[in-house]
């Protein structure tokens, strides 16, 4: 029976390489020289520290540029606000948003069903599997949720026939 699985995930080499890209722009520009700005991947996300707030919207600037060019979308990378972080530096974290919560699942399996199709679609742990009789119902189904926006970053993949 032909399906094909729905995911929202980060491709981390691509990241790691948007990062790796920020770090060498940042201590190459002249407008970061002497500001001891630094970009860093960590548990909790990316960290972005610098000694001014100024500073720190501007390499989170040109992270999210890095991150466009290596194909990551700007809603995998969820801004927080820069604070203080302790002397006279700043800090911001930024999560990176990967997987599909229950909500958000839901929110997809009703769009397949109004399709009216004869398409079954089930929730398994951060992806949903739509699974159907026939490739073009599928196909179908492939085309109406690529048309609404769910708030997230969706990928389509396994596609089996």
């Amino acid at each position: 029976m032909p399906s094909f699985d729905i995911v929202s995930k980060l491709n981390q080499a691509e990241l790691d390489n948007a990062i790796l890209q920020t770090q060498k722009e940042v201590s190459q520009r002249y407008d970061f020289k002497d500001t001891d700005t630094r970009v860093e991947k960590t548990d909790e996300g990316i960290v972005i520290r610098s000694n001014s707030e100024g500073r720190v919207e501007a390499a989170l600037d040109v992270l999210q540029s890095k991150a466009v060019k290596r194909g990551i979308a700007l809603r995998q990378l969820e801004a927080q606000d820069a604070v203080p972080a302790g002397g006279n530096t700043f800090r911001q974290v930024i999560k990176l948003v990967e997987g599909i919560d229950r909500e958000k699942a839901r929110k997809i399996i009703d769009a397949t069903k109004e399709t009216k199709l004869k398409v079954q679609a089930g929730i398994h742990q951060d992806t949903v599997r739509v699974t159907g009789k026939h490739k073009d119902d599928l196909q179908s189904v492939l085309r109406v949720l690529r048309s609404q926006d769910f708030g997230l970053e969706l990928q389509f993949n396994n596609f089996r026939d």
